[in-house]
């Protein structure tokens, strides 16, 4: 096993120029995909929590894009997008939206009855409501599901491989073709990296709202 890793670093010096054009794509793909679900998710979520049938249908189509494979995504959309970074980025972004969705209505529904009330017995509109209250109090849980989407984002990017997309992909399915453990092993574990950096920076992001939000509550109370 010992032996296995220090193959891989080897591997992994030895093309070192390949590996950063391999990361910055991989990166590229996942950033990209991560912004359109932003983008996407949290407009769509805060319509979905106003109206009781929008957010069930909203949710029913969440659900239902999760079930469907990446792969079969792509080969759906290819044929519209082409081969290579368009399909692949369309894959990974549909798989980003959930956990964003789930996570802003969460978040927002979540937010104490009585604060609410509170505010609405202020004079405050339901947007102002909306915009002062349910959201700040929700970015902790919004910023949840951001966490969860981007660290599913960068294993979901490996697959672009399959479509000419680029990324770490290349040197992991390459590897396993040819049964080339360390190839296959130094386009992994930097994946691993990055999705461990991604969760830890987005909990700091996370627990500082959180901080944040009971500190609001303090001095409210």
């Amino acid at each position: 096993m010992v032996s296995a890793f220090v193959d891989a670093w080897h591997y992994f010096t030895g093309n070192f120029n390949e590996f950063l054009t391999l990361l910055q794509e991989h990166l590229f793909m996942v950033v990209i995909a991560e912004l359109g679900a932003i983008v996407v998710a949290i407009p769509i979520a805060i319509l979905a929590v106003q109206n009781d049938r929008t957010k069930r249908v909203v949710m029913a189509v969440g659900n239902v894009s999760q079930t469907v494979p990446t792969l079969a995504v792509i080969a759906l959309v290819y044929p519209l997008l082409g081969i290579g970074f368009n399909s692949a980025v369309f894959g990974i972004w549909l798989y980003a939206l959930l956990p964003i969705l789930t996570n802003t209505v969460t978040g927002i529904e979540d937010v104490d009855e009585g604060t609410v009330n509170a505010a609405r017995g202020m004079g405050m509109t339901d947007l102002e409501i909306l915009r002062k209250i349910q959201i700040p109090l929700a970015l902790p849980v919004i910023f949840a599901g951001i966490r969860t989407s981007s660290v599913i984002n960068v294993g979901t990017a490996y697959l672009a491989f399959f479509i000419g997309g680029g990324g770490l992909g290349v040197w992991v399915i390459t590897g396993i073709q040819l049964f080339n453990t360390p190839q296959m092993l130094a386009g992994a574990i930097p994946g691993a990296i990055l999705a461990i950096t991604a969760d830890l920076l987005f909990a700091s992001i996370e627990r500082y709202l959180g901080q944040d939000n009971d500190a609001q509550v303090g001095v409210a109370a």
